[in-house]
Formats: C-alpha cells, sequence, structure tokens
C-alpha cells in the first residue's frame, strides 16, 4: 500500500505540465503506471482469500500453571503434571482468535545422571525382612546415566487431553527404553469428576503419583522400595472427583492390569489390582500449607518376584506441611513429610528358586518415613530423611532386625531448569552390614515442563 501511494505521488508531480511534452518522461509514466496497477491487483489478490475466508473457531487451550502456584496444581480438575507439563499451550487467544499452539504437544527431556559411592558392594546387599524386589535395591557403584524421561503432552481435542513418557535407563551398562506413562484425561467431565485410562502412575501415597525426578532426594524412602518396589504403575482407568470447594477434597479409585510388584501375572482376567485413595488439604493464612492423605491398593499376585501367591493390601497413610515465609517456597521454607506403610499377606510363599519349597504366607509388615526440607533461598536447600521398616516376626522372610537408613542431602539449583545434589547415607540393612554411601546427582530439564503437583 505504501509502494501504492508513492507511485501515485510520482505521478502527479510527472504529470504536470513541466514533464508533459518529454517523450522519455511519457515512457516512465506509462511504466509507472503499469507497476501501480500491478501492485492494486497483488493487493486485491492477498484480500480475496481472507474476506472469504470464515472465522477460524477458537482453539481449547490447556490452563498454564507455574511454580508459584502448586497447591492450585493439585485442585485443579484438570489434567495435572504429572511432570510432563500441565500446558502445552498459552491460556487463550485473546479477541477470539484461534490457538494454533493448543493441540501442538509440548515436548519435556529429563536428563538425570549421578555417581554413586557405597562402602557395601550392592551386590551384597541384603535388607532383613525385605526381598529386594522391582527397583528396591541400592544405586550401582559409579557413574550411572540413571533414568531419564522424554514427555510428549499436549490437548488431544476439546474433551480429552493425552500425555506419553517415555524412560531412558541404563543399569549394569545395558540401556533400556520403556513406556512409563501414557494416557489419556478427560477434560470436559461434569461436577469435578475425571477420568484417566492408559498406563500411568497410581495415586496412592504421596510421592508414588510424583514422577522420581521431582524428589527432594536422590533415591525413594525405604518404604517406598519394600512395599511398592520403588513405584507403582500399571495400565488401567482411574476416576477422580476434585470437590466443588475452598477446602481441596479429592476422592478417587483405580481399576489396574495388576502386571507389576506387589502385584504379578495380571490375575482376575487383567484386572489383579484395585486402589481407593482421599486427599484433604488447604491454606492456613499466606505462608503455610498443607495435604493428608489414605490409601488403599488391594491385589491379587500369583508368582510374584518375593514368591507370593495369594492376596496382599498395602495401606498408606501422608501428610506434608510447607511453610513459605515469603508466600511462595521457591523462595525460601521448610517442608515436613512422612508416610507410613502397612502390607499385609494371606497366602503361600513358593520359592523362586525352587518350587517344590512352600509354606504358609500370612502376616503383616510395616514401614515409613519422616522428612524435612529447608529451602534457604532460590538456589540452596538441605534435607534430612530417617528410612524405618519393621519386618514380620513369622513367615518366610521373618526377623527379628528392623532395618533403618539416615540420610542428608544438599542441593544447589542454578534455575529451576537444572540441579547438583550432594547426598550422604547411613544405612543399616541388616544386623551384620552397613552401607555409607556417597552420591552425587545432576539434573537438567529441556523444553517446556509445567508446574508439578503440591
Amino acid at each position: 500500500m505504501r509502494k501504492s501511494l508513492l507511485s501515485l505521488c510520482v505521478l502527479s508531480v510527472l504529470a504536470s505540465p513541466a514533464f508533459a511534452a518529454d517523450p522519455i518522461t511519457d515512457r516512465r509514466i506509462e511504466a509507472l503506471e503499469a507497476q501501480v496497477k500491478a501492485l492494486q491487483a497483488e493487493l486485491q489478490a492477498l484480500k480475496a482469500p481472507v474476506a472469504a475466508a470464515p472465522a477460524a473457531p477458537a482453539a481449547p487451550a490447556l490452563p498454564t500453571t507455574s511454580d508459584e502456584s502448586e497447591i492450585d496444581a493439585l485442585a485443579a480438575d484438570a489434567p495435572q503434571e504429572s511432570e510432563a507439563t500441565s500446558a502445552a499451550a498459552p491460556a487463550g487467544a485473546s479477541g477470539g482468535g484461534s490457538n494454533a499452539n493448543a493441540f501442538n504437544p509440548a515436548i519435556s527431556i529429563i536428563l538425570n545422571g549421578s555417581y554413586s559411592h557405597h562402602s557395601l558392594d550392592p551386590d551384597s546387599y541384603v535388607r532383613a525382612g525385605f526381598p529386594l524386589a522391582g527397583e528396591g535395591g541400592p544405586s550401582a557403584d559409579g557413574f550411572s546415566l540413571g533414568e531419564s524421561e522424554v514427555s510428549f503432552a499436549a490437548n488431544i481435542d476439546d474433551k480429552f487431553y493425552g500425555q506419553l513418557t517415555v524412560a531412558v535407563e541404563s543399569e549394569d551398562g545395558q540401556d533400556g527404553l520403556g513406556v512409563e506413562e501414557a494416557y489419556v484425561d478427560t477434560t470436559a467431565l461434569p461436577a469435578g469428576f475425571n477420568l484417566r485410562l492408559g498406563r500411568f502412575f497410581s495415586n496412592i501415597g504421596y510421592l508414588n503419583s510424583h514422577h522420581a525426578h521431582t524428589d527432594n532426594f536422590f533415591d525413594r524412602p525405604l518404604a517406598y522400595q519394600a512395599f511398592l518396589g520403588g513405584q507403582y504403575g500399571d495400565d488401567g482407568v482411574q476416576l477422580r472427583w476434585v470437590a466443588p470447594t475452598s477446602l481441596l477434597v479429592e476422592l478417587g479409585g483405580e481399576v489396574l492390569r495388576g502386571q507389576n510388584y506387589p502385584s504379578g501375572g495380571a490375575q482376575d482376567g487383567g484386572l489383579g489390582t484395585r486402589t481407593l485413595f482421599a486427599h484433604v488439604g488447604g491454606d492456613v493464612g499466606s505462608e503455610n500449607s498443607w495435604l493428608a492423605g489414605i490409601s488403599m491398593l488391594k491385589t491379587q499376585t500369583e508368582a510374584g518376584e518375593d514368591g507370593f501367591n495369594g492376596d496382599a493390601k498395602v495401606y498408606v497413610a501422608d501428610a506434608t506441611w510447607k511453610w513459605a515465609p515469603q508466600g511462595n517456597f521457591k523462595d525460601g521454607g521448610i517442608t515436613l513429610r512422612t508416610e507410613y506403610f502397612r502390607d499385609e499377606r494371606n497366602g503361600t510363599f513358593v520359592d523362586p528358586d525352587d518350587a517344590t519349597l512352600t509354606s504358609p504366607w500370612d502376616g503383616s509388615r510395616s514401614g515409613g518415613y519422616v522428612e524435612g526440607v529447608y529451602r534457604l533461598n532460590r538456589l540452596w536447600d538441605v534435607g534430612y530423611r530417617y528410612d524405618k521398616l519393621w519386618a514380620d516376626s513369622d513367615g518366610p522372610y521373618a526377623s527379628n532386625f528392623d532395618p533403618d537408613r539416615h540420610t542428608a542431602e544438599l542441593t544447589w539449583r542454578n534455575s529451576e531448569f537444572s540441579l547438583f545434589r550432594l547426598q550422604l547415607s547411613h544405612d543399616k540393612p541388616n544386623a551384620d552390614d552397613s552401607d555409607n554411601a556417597v552420591t552425587l546427582q545432576y539434573q537438567t530439564s529441556l523444553g517446556a515442563h509445567g508446574a508439578h503437583k503440591f
């Protein structure tokens, strides 16, 4: 348009009497007139498709979250973190325009490596009263890539949200690739309900639904290692309801395949595990927030990793308190957390090495931990955790010794996307052995990554 106006001005000048009698000038005027007509035709061609096109509907966008509002992320009746990202796009387009990014997957990559040194050979590690199942043992000596994640998350349409998390793990020099989570969440169910379908981490307890890279310590508490093999994830369906109240009230349940420890073999037609959970939480003033819950996992097991066959139940109680003197925990504050587990078995023990050796397995075991983390500022935090397990006095793994562990950590964060952590631990897995371990962990986050749950 500016070129057209400039050309017209030139034409008006050249059209004056001073230039009218010059043949060269006439040819220039004709050339300029041709250019103006070409520009006008091009402009009309550009305007035509825009005028004829129907207005594009506004694409639904996931709500964005930030690390400043963790309790809101848990209470929201929308797909959450689960650690890839709670927002695949900006909050919405202004002026009724479409949001083209709403359906483009947000990609997040978590790189997680470490160096560990144990005073006790990890291959000689034996935990009294508790067999090492799943990822229930100590970390390997030396450098390790550990478990890294690649996540894709986005709105599917106006009623569904999807997430895929692939775990890349290196263990004993062997690299492995597996689907950690792959699920679809509803986004439009009424009355605070949400349905999740696919593979996901169960919502029992506190830590279980969180990805390991969000933990305050390098490794999971002993109770998680002993009763859930580190973390319980499975294929199935989850129904969750969040009450429309200022106090967070979350109730839900799951029906799962039952493939992984403490389950085994996908019993009951592939519906071998059921869970129930309830969480409540809220704020106390502007500086304190809390969350508490109770959960139960019930499963049928055949030829489990620990040799168990029969019915098993795991009960979990959890509580978390956060104090942030400036209203935002990232700027400093204290987090206190505890979880207590009780494991009940009613069945038969079959020796994994010799199926002819069997014995009844009826009894209960328990365990728990308490931890505190002091966030000095956005760069530094320091924490301490105490783990304790109580073995059964009868049954195939009966023991009079109860394992425990002390752990201290110091973490430096250059930003929300990178950290280095130094961890020291003293583990007493049995009456005869002690394991003093030092671990240096490094972790980086690449790409879009939303807020984590409270």
